[in-house]
């Protein structure tokens, strides 16, 4: 889930906490006794660390410094271009994809930003697989559980390279995950017939939105424009229209993002439950395929309407 309103600040690390405890648990005195011995500070301290976000990624890289490749991970792919050409204009990539809350914390997002970028998901290096490519970012959660608590919200964002990569392209195409319950959507009218696969589009880009609207619906996805007049008031939690959101932080300041409710995302995998799963099952039932394409298609069709200076 991404929310462009503000998030409570963090006032205390779950990691000093945790290592505060950790630090207890070896001094030698029974666990209940330590416990038992607690600090009414400690005890409020972790029941506040337990309830506020990293307040940016900086914070969040600071506190669990050493834990890359176990905690969490970035990865990204700058594809090296060339114009060595003093009469032809070469092509350059126009399109971002970001996966700004991947692993574990709202999965399936990974696999759609390798799979939306041109690349196999169930591939750890990332293999292309389709003859057109895009530069990609994503963070991920590597927790067996608890990984939400990895969370930033999207305004928040200051990761270096993924601002770079929204600044550095014309658009950006940015991937969330939501729950049905939280868009608290008129369900005696939507969606059609219960289906809680819903796709909510937000960002500063209304062609790209309008794109993305038309294909996916066309490919059997509902999906709905959170900054039409129909959903605006509704959705504005979900709509991605804060200027510090990555996906309008592009060389167009506007872009797009999706939100994608568990049903949906769980949907495009015959076995959604883990990475693993995920990564062996992306092309088992097709469904992962005509997602990823609707949104190829929608890319292409803003580019076409991007000439080249």
């Amino acid at each position: 889930m991404t929310t462009d309103h503000p998030s409570t600040p963090r006032t205390a690390s779950r990691r000093t906490v945790l290592t505060a405890f950790a630090a207890a648990a070896t001094a030698g005195t029974p666990l209940l006794a330590q416990l038992g011995s607690a600090t009414t500070a400690h005890a409020a301290t972790a029941a506040a660390a337990a309830d506020v976000e990293y307040a940016s990624n900086t914070v969040l890289y600071r506190e669990l410094a050493g834990q890359e490749g176990t905690t969490f991970s970035r990865r990204f792919r700058r594809h090296e271009q060339f114009d060595t050409s003093m009469t032809a204009v070469a092509p350059f990539r126009r399109t971002a994809i970001l996966a700004l809350h991947g692993g574990g914390i709202e999965i399936g997002t990974s696999e759609l930003c390798l799979g939306i970028a041109g690349y196999s998901p169930g591939d750890a290096v990332g293999a292309p697989i389709l003859p057109t490519v895009h530069d990609y970012w994503m963070f991920e959660g590597l927790l067996s559980s608890g990984n939400k608590d990895l969370h930033v919200t999207s305004k928040n964002c200051d990761d270096h390279v993924a601002l770079a990569t929204a600044a550095s392209h014309l658009n950006v195409l940015s991937l969330h995950g939501c729950t049905f319950d939280q868009l608290r959507l008129p369900t005696g009218s939507y969606p059609p017939a219960g289906d809680r696969r819903v796709a909510v589009v937000g960002g500063l880009n209304k062609a790209f939105r309008t794109a993305l609207v038309t294909e996916l619906n066309a490919a059997g996805f509902p999906a709905i424009d959170s900054l039409a007049p129909a959903w605006a008031s509704l959705l504005s939690e979900y709509n991605g229209d804060h200027a510090d959101n990555p996906c309008n932080r592009t060389m167009l300041r506007m872009g797009a993002q999706l939100e994608l409710t568990t049903e949906l995302r769980k949907s495009l995998f015959t076995d959604p439950d883990s990475r693993g799963g995920r990564a062996a099952t992306w092309d088992k039932n097709g469904e992962f395929v005509k997602f990823r394409d609707a949104c190829r298609r929608a890319i292409e069709t803003v580019e076409a309407g991007q000439p080249l200076l």
